[in-house]
């Protein structure tokens, strides 16, 4: 695996590969890579015959009172465990490689009404950072498939969104959510959970599960199972910020006679933000 940390040195890689006529994947990553994020390089290794990843922590995302500074960074680790799956370059670049002018003035990209919801009005700004990077990381990468996992399932949703809307060709592939044996779902923030605290996470998947349940069940009282979930996760000790069900398609209300439906989740629990959801089709 070849380490590299300019956007010349990507293209210059990515378009002799293009030459030879090798399907090119991407995998876009924060670091501090865990399981899950292996599950997404298998799932790349799959669709192309070229992988690339990129291990950049992204300022734009970050609000002013979240961890960018603090966030983990594990560069020799990330490296050595992106080389074990197969992985032919990594792009590790600094922020002025990516942000010449700085985050602060860069030209952005956002996908409105999306980004605005859930997630977004929790953390205004957030889904403009993302897609921001992933826009500019697909123009440097130019892949012709990239894999994102369904855990952040309004980011997957967004960047699909992108993808059409700025006619970018890009196949996105959706990976499973990765679990531990108790059902939560890996995650770098899972570090700053205290051992009392890891014993209580896997809570938030219970009570999406029960949810599910009873959406699956022919449940339309939406707003009913909301409240049920939103009270399971106080009960358990979370400080939940919101539980929802949505229509897994645009993450719109969902009408009585929907069919493909996701219940969403965020809550604090100690220093850690966790967030989960479980897809649900009716019958």
């Amino acid at each position: 695996m070849e380490t590299v940390t300019t956007i010349a040195a990507v293209r210059e890689r990515v378009r002799g590969w293009r030459r030879e006529g090798r399907r090119v994947a991407f995998v876009p990553t924060m670091g501090n890579l865990h399981a899950g994020h292996v599950s997404l390089i298998e799932a790349a290794r799959r669709r192309g015959e070229r992988f690339v990843a990129s291990i950049f922590v992204n300022p734009m995302q970050f609000g002013p009172n979240e961890d960018f500074a603090h966030y983990p960074r594990t560069p020799r680790e990330d490296e050595r465990m992106l080389a074990a799956a197969g992985c032919n370059l990594m792009f590790m670049p600094e922020v002025n490689e990516i942000y010449p002018h700085g985050p602060e003035r860069a030209t952005r990209v956002e996908v409105p009404a999306l980004s605005r919801m859930l997630e977004g009005e929790f953390r205004p700004g957030h889904f403009e950072g993302v897609s921001t990077v992933v826009a500019k990381l697909f123009h440097i990468v130019e892949p012709d498939v990239a894999v994102f996992g369904e855990k952040d399932f309004q980011q997957l949703t967004i960047i699909r969104r992108m993808v059409a809307e700025l006619c970018m060709p890009v196949e996105i592939v959706a990976a499973p959510t990765v679990r531990d044996a108790d059902g939560l779902a890996m995650s770098s923030r899972n570090q700053y959970l205290t051992a009392d605290e890891r014993a209580l996470a896997p809570q938030i998947y219970a009570a999406l599960q029960a949810a599910a349940k009873r959406v699956r069940s022919g449940d339309a009282d939406f707003a009913g199972i909301e409240r049920a979930g939103l009270l399971a996760l106080e009960s358990a000790g979370f400080r939940p910020d919101y539980f929802a069900v949505r229509q897994a398609a645009d993450l719109g209300a969902p009408a009585p006679a929907a069919r493909e439906l996701v219940v969403l989740a965020a809550a604090r629990l100690g220093k850690a933000r966790l967030i989960d959801n479980v897809q649900v089709s009716r019958s």
